[in-house]
């Protein structure tokens, strides 16, 4: 069996965006992931099906896996042939160790390459409104350990030097020794005014931050209980918080929010959470599939045929409508075959993905739902008039009893099934179970019936109870009424069934917390 390859990859600082594209496409193809606590776990949602996930992060009270051991386990996984991925924080290059591990795959002639990171030394003080450079306050950093004992700092570090050699100093893992840390600097000739702030969990929905000065900050830290892991930056450069925060004015600072969504449409809600400062957590627990079952596929056929006796399409979502083309596709038609009917929908997304096609509908309802629609055109559907209703499998039957109760002959076509996925994701369970996931979003009925089913299957007893931690947020009334029948407080409704309804609502809720924190 031929070697494997290793890459030992920086993952930036927390926030998944930050990682570089070759980082990035890294894990996309590798067999197996190995990765701390630092990494941040959307990250792992690139990884290829099938590939293995080996956690082997450090917490300041315990450690999962030694050094030596992560060492042997690199060079077991690529000994069997494998591509291997080391994920860390930030980069690798800079206190992550690398030069242990690389130095264990060349003795058993393992190729490798390091794949540079964004380093939290760096990015963590950014995201406070930090810059360790100035033009008018510091010309130069230093980036130090802090994360031994005392004993071991100050055979480490000269502190002598150390403490004025560049206008800013970054400690790295120092939560724990900051009054040595800050007794050393005060020794060594720093001002006890000197400004001083500690970043916990920069670039993540955790961020927090601490400022204070020289003379002080280990006694803040004390009464705040402020925890590890975070970056100590010294100098005037705190200063420029005041004036260059960025990241706490966004309108989702602050809030870590878990995605439900199908991955296909996922991406418009996870943008969007991202562009107001949110933490997206993508966990999709449905996804849509071709139906394959021989009666339905050849209803469809059998419904395409006769598609010049159709009086009224009625889309009720973008599924409907990516299906309903891909079955045209398949049958070798087009649009035209329908020329007689009159087209309509309900959503702006919908309305747009018909639009996308060259295709303008009718009039779109008032409001994003079946019953908008019938109120709307009621008065122009005639008795006895045919209506071509393509949706999927899950859909409501209220629509197509209530035409029939009208006078009208309607066809339902199950043109695409909604299918239960979501691997086990223990991540999510743990962040669920901490109370780290602030709002949990439903954009489907289906969403909130799979994402139970998916808890219990990872062994949870009681989901609801679990998700009611959280802020519960519905896209509209029919998802809102599934919700509330299994178990859930709705905390949120979008005033309109749309993306940007929920987020809205989301934006409304963060500043109501943020005036609650006051």
């Amino acid at each position: 069996m031929s070697k494997g390859k290793v890459y030992l990859v920086g993952a930036g600082p927390g926030d998944a965006k930050l990682i570089t594209i070759k980082g990035l496409e890294c894990i996309k193809k590798a067999d197996a992931v190995v990765y701390d606590r630092l990494a941040s776990p959307r990250l792992l949602r690139q990884m290829k099906p099938g590939a293995r996930k080996i956690y082997v992060g450090k917490r300041t009270e315990r450690h999962t896996m030694k050094q030596e051991d992560i060492n042997k386990l690199l060079v077991d996984l690529a000994l069997e042939g494998l591509v291997v991925v080391r994920l860390k924080g930030g980069d690798p290059t800079v206190f992550g160790r690398v030069g242990e591990e690389a130095e264990e795959l060349r003795k058993h002639d393992i190729v490798y390459e390091i794949v540079p990171g964004i380093t939290s030394s760096i990015a963590v003080p950014a995201y406070a409104g930090i810059p360790v450079t100035h033009r008018n306050l510091a010309s130069s950093f230093s980036v130090i350990t802090g994360h031994e004992n005392p004993e071991k700092l100050d055979k480490m570090i000269k502190w002598d030097k150390v403490t004025n050699a560049t206008g800013t100093l970054v400690f790295m893992m120092g939560v724990a020794q900051i009054g040595h840390i800050t007794a050393q600097l005060l020794k060594h000739g720093r001002p006890a005014s000197t400004p001083v702030a500690l970043v916990r969990w920069g670039s993540r929905a955790e961020q927090e931050t601490l400022v204070g000065t020289l003379a002080d900050i280990a006694e803040k830290v004390a009464e705040r209980e402020f925890r590890p892991p975070a970056v100590i930056v010294v100098g005037d450069v705190v200063g420029q918080r005041d004036r260059l925060q960025w990241a706490e004015q966004m309108p989702l600072f602050g809030r870590r929010i878990l995605v439900t969504r199908s991955r296909s449409q996922a991406s418009e809600l996870v943008d969007r959470i991202e562009e107001l400062g949110g933490e997206p957590y993508e966990f999709p627990v449905i996804e849509t599939v071709m139906p394959e079952g021989e009666d339905k596929l050849a209803a469809i056929r059998e419904a395409f045929a006769a598609a010049e006796s159709y009086d009224w399409i009625f889309f009720t979502s973008v599924n409907g409508v990516e299906y309903f083309f891909e079955h045209l596709d398949r049958e070798d038609l087009d649009v035209r075959a329908f020329h007689r009917a009159k087209i309509a929908a309900v959503g702006p997304a919908t309305i747009e993905a018909l639009r996308s096609r060259g295709i303008r509908c009718e009039a779109p309802p008032e409001t994003f739902d079946a019953e908008g629609m019938i109120a709307s055109y009621g008065e122009r559907m005639l008795p006895g008039q045919c209506v071509l209703l393509p949706r999927g499998d899950l859909a409501r039957t209220w629509m197509s009893e209530t035409l029939r109760a009208c006078g009208l002959k309607v066809t339902e076509l199950d043109t695409y099934e909604t299918v239960l996925t979501g691997e086990d994701d223990e991540e999510l369970l743990d962040l669920l179970q901490e109370d780290k996931v602030h709002a949990v979003t439903f954009t489907s009925s289906s969403t909130v019936r799979n994402l139970i089913a998916v808890l219990k299957r990872m062994g949870e007893a009681d989901p609801a109870a679990l998700l009611n931690r959280s802020t519960i947020a519905c896209i509209g009334p029919q998802t809102a009424k599934t919700a509330k029948e299994s178990g859930l407080n709705v905390d949120l409704l979008a005033e309109e069934a749309t993306i940007e309804g929920l987020l809205t609502a989301l934006c409304v809720w963060k500043a109501s917390t943020n005036k609650m924190d006051l």
